[in-house]
């Protein structure tokens, strides 16, 4: 057993040595759980992540859920979030020319600064759970579906040096999200380690995270942690690869 944990924590960690030109960012959580048995239960959860080296504002997110646990190793649960998020800015080029000399000569043609916009989220999952002494592995499969409003922005012309009004279309995405993760319960100890892995899938392979972390409990009430994650991004332009560093507080009741 002790071997199976440090197998899943040195898989979780080994994304440590990609550092280079990845970025780095912060995750506060704050969560309130209210349960009205042991098969019932709501949550209210808020959180704010930044980006760029911690130095930027990236997302600030507002969610609610309730979860069905129809057995004592099975959960069921569904949630609907509102997600603001500060988009990244967009510069577009006109076609290269060659000047008098022979070379390339690039020059813009339109760039819209960053801005903020409304994303609405809705999520049904899954969890499966087996124990093995004291060590917990868990299986979580969730479908998720993400809509973006048509929203409208100012972008500035650079042919005709002007600021004019442009939209950004509506979108929406369908992921499917698969999470191992394993949970170990120290003997009278008030923190329990954890380490998981999670894949991100639309139609292709989206994005894979990598996260080590530890939650401690008081009176059974609060619940405090701390993670580290590495974000592995693939098939998408907007969204660079990333470290995170993630700390979380529950309030159950």
């Amino acid at each position: 057993m002790n071997r199976l944990i440090i197998i899943a924590l040195l898989a979780t960690l080994l994304p440590l040595a990609a550092w280079a030109d990845d970025d780095t960012g912060l995750t506060v959580g704050a969560s309130v759980e209210k349960k009205f048995n042991k098969q019932w239960s709501m949550e209210l959860e808020g959180e704010f992540r930044s980006r760029n080296d911690f130095r930027t504002a990236d997302r600030v997110s507002l969610g609610l859920s309730g979860a069905y646990k129809p057995l004592r190793w099975l959960k069921l649960d569904a949630g609907y979030q509102l997600l603001i998020e500060n988009n990244i800015e967009k510069i577009t080029y006109n076609e290269p020319t060659i000047d008098a000399e022979g070379h390339e000569v690039i020059s813009y043609n339109n760039w819209r600064p960053s801005y903020w916009g409304l994303r609405h989220r809705v999520f049904v999952s899954v969890t499966g759970s087996y124990k093995i002494g004291r060590v917990e592995l868990s299986l979580r499969e969730r479908y998720r579906y993400t809509y973006r409003p048509t929203k409208t922005t100012t972008r500035y012309d650079f042919d005709n040096q002007y600021w004019e009004d442009t939209q950004v279309k509506s979108k929406s995405q369908h992921i499917l999200r698969s999470r191992f993760k394993v949970e170990w319960d120290i003997p009278k100890c008030k923190v329990d380690p954890w380490a998981s892995v999670e894949v991100f899938n639309n139609r292709m392979l989206d994005k894979v995270r990598y996260s080590a972390g530890a939650d401690y409990s008081l009176l059974k009430k609060h619940t405090f942690g701390v993670y580290y994650r590495y974000q592995r991004v693939y098939n998408d332009d907007e969204e660079d690869n990333a470290h995170y560093i993630g700390v979380t507080y529950k309030f159950k009741f």
